[in-house]
């Protein structure tokens, strides 16, 4: 499996498994737990959640499918903007400490920014990590100037990754984001890779993927596994289409292959907004 370097040296998967509306159908329960199974079987250990996610419940699911392999699954979950005050984070991450049925969160991160100054966020998660809840924290949907700022803030620089939105389609990053972090060795995860599967459907990519021999799919994360400081989390609840998404490690995309995906995906010619799913 590629790995990928947080920014204290330690390596993580760089395809790993999100759960982004996993647990929301029963009747499904049975195939997203195997396909999780499967995923850490595969290799793919480090498993993205969050608190929001089902209320709870892709948490709990978690929990399900790991129990017995803990000490494989690098795994992250996340706190709600309107949970992440000083002693708030602390109440969440307790509570997602015991949805999950563990100990301790490898990396915690703050959802989205919202009304609660970020250093209280950093407050918290200093003190999470120093109990020994947390062993990394970092952020999620911050745009540049949100990551200045948390940057100037005791404990700011230690954030270990920014989770983004993040595929062929969403190249705004590029711009001034991107750059920013990859001069302090900030790694991304990019969340919604294949775009809530809109991509796999895009005509462009489509036609790409068949001279090329892959699924779209498979093309729209060989290109992001391509860099080097990215880390890819697309979610699925089947066996199937986790191996078919596994398979993206496999084709490494050439320089031509790359031009080529910069033609029909162009990056941003200017700034632009952060975008958010």
């Amino acid at each position: 499996m590629k790995t990928v370097p947080l920014p204290d040296g330690e390596r993580v998967p760089a395809f790993g498994l999100g759960s982004w509306n996993l647990s929301d159908e029963r009747a499904a329960r049975a195939e997203e737990i195997a396909t999780l199974r499967l995923g850490l079987d595969l290799g793919a250990t480090l498993i993205d959640t969050a608190e929001m996610y089902g209320d709870g419940r892709a948490e709990e699911l978690i929990a399900e499918a790991i129990a017995g392999r803990r000490d494989e699954v690098f795994l992250v979950s996340k706190v709600y903007p309107h949970n992440a005050s000083a002693k708030g984070a602390i109440a969440a991450c307790e509570r997602s400490l015991k949805r999950l049925n563990t100990d301790h969160i490898d990396l915690y991160l703050l959802h989205w920014r919202g009304a609660v100054p970020l250093a209280e966020t950093l407050q918290a998660f200093m003190r999470l990590k120093q109990a020994g809840k947390i062993r990394h924290y970092g952020v999620s949907n911050l745009d540049l100037a949100d990551m200045q700022e948390l940057w100037r803030l005791p404990g700011g620089e230690a954030a270990a990754t920014n989770q983004l939105l993040y595929n062929l389609g969403r190249r705004g990053i590029e711009w001034d984001l991107l750059p920013w972090l990859r001069q302090r060795r900030v790694p991304i995860m990019a969340y919604s890779p294949l775009e809530q599967a809109r991509l796999m459907q895009d005509r462009r990519l489509a036609g790409f993927a068949r001279r090329e021999g892959m699924t779209p799919a498979q093309a729209a994360l060989a290109w992001l596994l391509a860099r080097e400081d990215v880390i890819v989390i697309p979610k699925t609840g089947s066996r199937e289409r986790l191996k078919e998404n596994l398979g993206a490690l496999a084709r490494v995309l050439a320089p031509a292959q790359l031009a080529e995906l910069d033609r029909l995906f162009p990056p941003p010619a200017a700034a632009s907004p952060l975008q958010m799913l």
